[in-house]
């Protein structure tokens, strides 16, 4: 049978209209993106390596637990002594660079998505194409747009990451009970004050969560953003594919690991702060409340 449809010649001459149509947008684009992913990455790599991994070790233990930090320290230690500190820190910009864009459309887009069934019909079998879509398939129209470097590398990353954050916000507000809605309303609430100060604040767990989730899929596709030419530990892991290179592989595939086990540990803690008895935040927190329950025993005496 001779007769074909030629679906991706439709796709090719619809990414080279939208290429030639937007082509100063996609310029600005390009310099915003690249400006903010290499100065992130150069200040990141300016700070005296010790310092940079006591800030995080710090971080871990106000956040989670003084075990993390610890953890943190160890390995961020050992990335450095494996030489691989500074593709790291490209990776760790591109990655952050990338989930807070990717927030900054999915947060919004779930909002809209929660408040409005027929947009979020529309939107979850666009949601489900972009999930199914193989994460290298992301990497053709970035290059189309982009050429190859850091910034095709942060449009697919992008791509790839912001589903979860759309999903898990419209989760997040449609799980508010009901009746805790209502009683906003039967105060005379505008819908904005409801979502500002109800159901925001009692979605924000899973609002976090789902930015636990944007991150890690960030990372992960940070690493196969190499490809497309990005500096950090992907193209390393690129490179050593391609020599052959067992001993580069391996240790630009552990760092990468470090750098996820570090970020989910402390995006994960952000959405429950008081289910980790060890951080120091709790800590702080329960010696603040001992300290107003002995001011009110003396005040009452």
């Amino acid at each position: 049978m001779n007769f074909r449809i030629p679906v991706g010649q439709w796709v090719s001459d619809g990414l080279d209209w939208f290429n030639n149509t937007f082509d100063g947008l996609l310029s600005v684009i390009s310099t915003v993106i690249k400006f903010l992913v290499e100065g992130f990455s150069d200040a990141l790599i300016a700070v005296p390596s010790p310092v940079l991994i006591l800030l995080l070790a710090l971080i871990g233990w106000l956040l989670r637990s003084w075990q993390l930090a610890i953890g943190t320290a160890v390995t961020m230690f050992l990335i450095v002594f494996m030489g691989q500190w500074e593709d790291a820190m490209m990776t760790l910009s591109l990655t952050l660079i990338a989930a807070l864009v990717a927030v900054v459309i999915g947060i919004p887009l779930g909002i809209l998505s929660a408040r409005n069934d027929t947009f979020s019909a529309v939107i979850k079998p666009v949601l489900d194409f972009m999930q199914t879509m193989p994460a290298m398939v992301y990497l053709i129209p970035a290059v189309v747009f982009f050429t190859v470097g850091v910034v095709p590398g942060v449009f697919a990353t992008v791509l790839f990451a912001l589903p979860p954050g759309v999903r898990f916000t419209e989760l997040g507000i449609r799980g508010v009970d009901a009746e805790v809605v209502e009683a906003g309303h039967a105060f005379g609430s505008t819908p904005g004050k409801i979502l500002r100060s109800i159901q925001l604040p009692l979605a924000m767990p899973t609002i976090l969560a789902g930015v636990n989730q944007v991150i890690m899929l960030a990372l992960s596709m940070a690493v196969v953003a190499g490809m497309a030419g990005a500096d950090g530990l992907g193209k390393q892991v690129v490179a050593a594919i391609s020599t052959m290179n067992i001993a580069r592989g391996v240790e630009a595939g552990l760092a990468v690991v470090f750098l996820a086990v570090f970020l989910d540990r402390v995006t994960a803690a952000l959405g429950e702060p008081k289910a980790f008895k060890h951080s120091a935040l709790n800590a702080l927190r329960n010696r603040k409340a001992r300290s107003q329950q002995v001011a009110a025993a003396s005040g009452s005496a």
